[in-house]
C-alpha cells in the first residue's frame, strides 16, 4: 500500500462513515416515539452511535499512524513513531544482543542509517559501517569530526580529560608524550619483562592450582587480573595485586568496573535522566559516584607518593619507566607543571581503560573461538613448537620461556588473533561528532552537531568488506604465503585508525600472544558445557557470564610430534 493508497483509504473510510451516520442520524429522529422502548430516548441513541463514530475515526487514524510508521522500516531500517522516533526499537535490541540488532539494520540500509530519538532527546545519531565512511572522518576529514562536547559530558565523570576522551590542544600534547614514550627501547623493555613475570609467577601458578582443585575457572576474570596488573605497572608504576592465588578482590579494581559499567548505562538514556540521577544520586549514577570516588582515591595516593619520591630521589625517577613517571617529569618552558594532579589522574586511568580491556576482551573471545575450531588451535600449536624446536638447545629446559624474537615470528597465532579481534572488537561502536556541515562519501548528509557512531562490530559481519564466510573464524584470511598480512584500519578498525590509531597496538598483540602461546602449550582450555557466551553492553565487549572454562594438561606425547624436547 503506497503513502497516496493510504491517504485515499484513511479518506474514503471517513466520509463513508459519516454518510453512514447521517442516514442513521435522520432515521432516528424521523422515528416515532412508540417505536423506541420507554428507556431509551433519540437523543440518547444519537450520543451513542455518535460515540462509535468517535472510535471508529480514531482506529482508522491509528492504523493510517501505524501503517505509515511500519513503511518508513524499508527506507529507514526502523519504524519511527510520533514523538517517540526509533526508541521502541532501540528497547526491543537492547533486551537481546544489541550488537547484533545494530548489524542487521546496517545491512538493510547498506551501511549506514540515521537512528531517530524521541523529539525530547539527543539521541538522534548517524550510525554508519561503511569503510569509505570511516577512512573520512577517521583521517580524511579528522579535524571536523572531533570526540565532541556530548561524548566528554557523558564520560566526563570517570575519564575527565584524559586522552580517551580528549580534543585539540589537550589531546595532541598526551598522543605526543606517551607517543615517544611508547616507541622508546626503555619502556618497551619495561612491559615485556613486566609481563614476563606476571605470567610466570601468577598466571600459571593460578591455572596450575586449577587443575591441582579439579575446578572450572572464568578465564575472562583471571585474564582481566593480568591485563590489570599489568598495565598498572606501566601506567602507575605499582603493582596491584589482582592476579595472585585466591583471586582476592582488590578494591581499585572493583571500582574501576563499576565506573565503567555505570559510564555505558548514560549512553541509552536521554541526559537530562541520567543529569537528574545524579543529582539524585540514585540508581547507576549513585553506584557511578561511590565507583569513582574509589578510582580516584587510588589515583590520588599514588601521584602523591611518586611526587615525594621524586622529590626525595632524583635517581630513583630516572630509573622508572611508567607514564606517570614520565608525565610528571614534564615541564612548561618557565619550569611550571605540564600537567596538574587533576589531568595526571585522567590520563592514567584512560591508560588502564585502553590497556586493560583491548587484550583481555579479546584473549577471552579468542579461547571461546578455540574451543569451536579445534582445527585452529592444532596449527597454532604446532606453530609455536616448531618455533621453540628451532633452539636446537642440547639439554632439556625446565620449562619453556618464550623469546620476545619467538613471539614475533608467530604469524599464525597473530591471524588467529585478528581474526578474533574482526568478529568480536573490544570496542564494539565508537563515537564522533560533526563540527561542521558536511557529506560522507556514501552521500550521507551530516549537520553540525550531529553525532556519529560507527559500528565496529558490525563490519565484521558485512559481507560487502569480508565476503561471503565473513561469520567464518578463518585465519586463513590474513595470509599471504603463510605470512601475516594487515588490513585497512578503515576496514579493520578494532585499534582505531588515522592520528588516533591506538599507540599500544603493537604492544598489545605482543602481551595476548605471549599470553596465549604460553597457555596453550601447558593446556588445552575447554569451556564448559552449556556455559551461555554473549557479549555484554559496556564500553568495552566483556562476555555477559564471563568464560567458565576446565584446564587439561596437554599430553606430552602429543608435544612430542613439536618438540625434540620435553620442556613444557
Amino acid at each position: 500500500m503506497t503513502p497516496s493508497s493510504n491517504y485515499h483509504f484513511f479518506n474514503y473510510y471517513y466520509y463513508s462513515s459519516f454518510h453512514h451516520h447521517h442516514l442513521l442520524h435522520s432515521t432516528i429522529m424521523n422515528t416515532t416515539s412508540y417505536d423506541l422502548a420507554p428507556s431509551v430516548s433519540a437523543a440518547g441513541l444519537l450520543s451513542f452511535f455518535c460515540e462509535i463514530q468517535k472510535m471508529e475515526i480514531f482506529l482508522a487514524a491509528a492504523v493510517f499512524v501505524v501503517i505509515h510508521c511500519l513503511r518508513q522500516r524499508k527506507r529507514h531500517g526502523l519504524p519511527s513513531w510520533p514523538f517517540v522516533g526509533m526508541l521502541p526499537s532501540l528497547v526491543l535490541g537492547l533486551r537481546g544482543n544489541m550488537y547484533e540488532w545494530i548489524s542487521d539494520v546496517l545491512k538493510g540500509q547498506n551501511g549506514t542509517f540515521m537512528f531517530k530519538g524521541p523529539w525530547f532527546t539527543n539521541l538522534n545519531c548517524i550510525v554508519t559501517s561503511d569503510p569509505r565512511n570511516l577512512e573520512y572522518l577517521l583521517k580524511t576529514k579528522f579535524p571536523n569530526f572531533p570526540k565532541g562536547e556530548y561524548f566528554r559530558a557523558t564520560v566526563r565523570d570517570l575519564l575527565g580529560d584524559g586522552i580517551f576522551s580528549a580534543d585539540d590542544e589537550i589531546w595532541q600534547r598526551q598522543r605526543k608524550t606517551a607517543s615517544l614514550e611508547f616507541h622508546s627501547a626503555k619502556f618497551r623493555r619495561m612491559t615485556t619483562d613486566s609481563l614476563l613475570e606476571l605470567v610466570h609467577a601468577r598466571l600459571l601458578p593460578v591455572l596450575e592450582d586449577s587443575i591441582e582443585k579439579s575446578e572450572c575457572i572464568d578465564l575472562q576474570d583471571i585474564l582481566l587480573r593480568l591485563t590489570f596488573d599489568n598495565v598498572c605497572m606501566i601506567a602507575f608504576g605499582v603493582d596491584p595485586g589482582c592476579l595472585r592465588p585466591g583471586l582476592p578482590e582488590i578494591p581499585f579494581a572493583a571500582a574501576f568496573e563499576a565506573a565503567t559499567e555505570a559510564t555505558i548505562a548514560r549512553f541509552v538514556m536521554p541526559t537530562l535522566v541520567w543529569r537528574a540521577m545524579r543529582w539524585m544520586g540514585a540508581g547507576s549514577e549513585g553506584r557511578l559516584r561511590e565507583a569513582i570516588k574509589g578510582v580516584d582515591g587510588f589515583a590520588e595516593e599514588v601521584i602523591r607518593e611518586r611526587r615525594k619520591e621524586m622529590a626525595a630521589e632524583g635517581a630513583e625517577r630516572r630509573r622508572r619507566t611508567d607514564l606517570l613517571t614520565v608525565f610528571m617529569g614534564m615541564k612548561e618552558e618557565d619550569g611550571r607543571r605540564a600537567f596538574s594532579d587533576k589531568l595526571l589522574r585522567d590520563i592514567c586511568v584512560n591508560f588502564i581503560l585502553a590497556g586493560r580491556d583491548t587484550s583481555s576482551v579479546a584473549l577471552s573471545w579468542f579461547f571461546w573461538l578455540l574451543g569451536q575450531n579445534p582445527e585452529v588451535e592444532e596449527r597454532i600449536l604446532e606453530e609455536v613448537c616448531g618455533i621453540v624446536r628451532e633452539r636446537n638447545v642440547e639439554r632439556e629446559e625446565e620449562e619453556v620461556v618464550l623469546r620476545p624474537e619467538e613471539v614475533k615470528k608467530m604469524d599464525y597465532l597473530h591471524a588467529a588473533l585478528s581474526e578474533a579481534l574482526r568478529l568480536y572488537p573490544s570496542v564494539p561502536v565508537d563515537h564522533k561528532e560533526v563540527l561542521e556541515d558536511d557529506k560522507f562519501p556514501d552521500g550521507t548528509v551530516l549537520k553540525k552537531g550531529t553525532k556519529v557512531v560507527y559500528a565496529i562490530y558490525a563490519m565484521g559481519r558485512m559481507e560487502g568488506i569480508w565476503g561471503s564466510d565473513c561469520r567464518e573464524f578463518k585465519p586463513e584470511r590474513w595470509l599471504r604465503d603463510r605470512r601475516f598480512m594487515s588490513e585497512s584500519a578503515y576496514k579493520f578498525t578494532a585499534f582505531n585508525g588515522g592520528p588516533r590509531l591506538c599507540l599500544g597496538k603493537d604492544f598489545a598483540y605482543y602481551q595476548m600472544k605471549f599470553a596465549a602461546a604460553s597457555i596453550l602449550l601447558r593446556y588445552r582450555v575447554v569451556v564448559v558445557e552449556g556455559h551461555p557466551v554473549v557479549p555484554k553492553m559496556a564500553l568495552t565487549m566483556y562476555m555477559k557470564y564471563g568464560l567458565k572454562v576446565v584446564l587439561e594438561k596437554r599430553d606430552r606425547n602429543q608435544l612430542d610430534k613439536y618438540l625434540s624436547f620435553k620442556a613444557i
